[in-house]
């Protein structure tokens, strides 16, 4: 596993402390900008979309929204129903 193309990663985050859930995410921010892809699932879709390129949301096993990271963020229905806002 010295430089794989791809990694995937199923709730890197779950149950840490705040404290190292923002440095796991640094550390995958550093793995893919090393030019590894990275897939990504993830609950903390705060955290997941400050990182993220391209990102998709999914209900009982279907796609509902796609679209950049930046777009998702920026979007109400996002942010109403998986940001708290």
């Amino acid at each position: 596993m010295a430089r794989p193309e791809l990694m995937l990663m199923d709730e890197p985050s779950m149950g840490l402390a705040p404290l190292l859930v923002k440095e796991i995410f640094s550390i995958i921010k550093d793995i893919n900008e090393q030019g590894t892809t990275i897939l990504l699932v993830e609950q903390n879709a705060n955290m997941a979309l400050s990182i993220a390129h391209k990102a998709f949301v999914i209900e009982t096993g279907e796609i509902v929204l796609q679209g950049s990271a930046e777009q998702l963020l920026k979007s109400e229905d996002v942010k109403k129903a998986y940001l708290g806002g």
